[in-house]
């Protein structure tokens, strides 16, 4: 009786696995497809009146890491190509001596981008946190439905983002911010852990709708927010 109630345990708990694991890779083809053709290559990039670069990671001196030179170096290219108006940097800053958002708008200012053209988002402590305050408290939905936001990051994190951005009334495109050839072992773990974010984005924003750190509304855009 015992063994056959094991035997049972098992195979419940290997379907439960099954179908978990093809839960996920649906879940990330499904998000593949949805973002392709909202993807664009730096020279083709459509005119959004702002950037929305992602958070990724501070080195030990509080300076942004390689991946996170590469977002910011991105926008100042579509800045100063003339694609957007404002960069939105957005990361985590719930330590005293961790700031992303201000290590990024350090590294911009220093690429040559106005302190005026740049705007601070202090909660980006998650893609599903960026794309839900761009939304609520940078009211980034108000300008021109023709110029959509573009979401920088790279492109394994790309699709998740916009899939998010847009699922929570964002309209938004994407440029990949790949401006290196990454080792191998790292684009590894990134694709198997993008597997895993992109089916919690789905139950972020279909089941569960967390809200994150809100506030005061900001509009990036205040004349058009009227």
């Amino acid at each position: 009786m015992v063994a056959r109630i094991a035997r049972l345990f098992l195979k419940i708990s290997t379907l439960l696995m099954a179908l978990s694991l093809v839960g996920m890779l649906v879940t990330r083809l499904v998000t593949l497809l949805y973002a392709r053709p909202r993807q664009f290559n730096l020279p083709d990039a459509p005119s959004g009146k702002v950037a929305i670069v992602f958070g990724a990671g501070l080195r030990r001196d509080g300076t942004p890491t390689a991946v996170l030179r590469d977002r910011v170096e991105t926008a100042v290219q579509l800045y100063f190509d003339g694609k957007v108006d404002k960069l939105l940097m957005s990361g985590d800053n719930r330590f005293e001596y961790y700031n992303e958002p201000g290590a990024m708008r350090t590294y911009a200012v220093q690429l040559g981008v106005p302190e005026a053209d740049i705007v601070q988002d202090f909660a980006g402590r998650s893609t599903y946190d960026t794309c839900y305050r761009a939304r609520d408290i940078f009211q980034v939905t108000v300008p021109s439905e023709r110029r959509p936001a573009i979401l920088v990051t790279q492109g394994f994190h790309l699709p998740r983002a916009l899939f998010t951005c847009n699922a929570l009334g964002l309209r938004a495109v994407g440029v990949p911010a790949d401006q290196r050839t990454y080792r191998s072992f790292s684009q590894l773990i990134w694709g198997v852990r993008e597997t895993f974010a992109t089916l919690n984005a789905y139950w972020e924003v279909y089941v569960s709708r967390p809200q994150p750190v809100l506030g005061r509304p900001e509009p990036i855009f205040p004349l058009e927010a009227q």
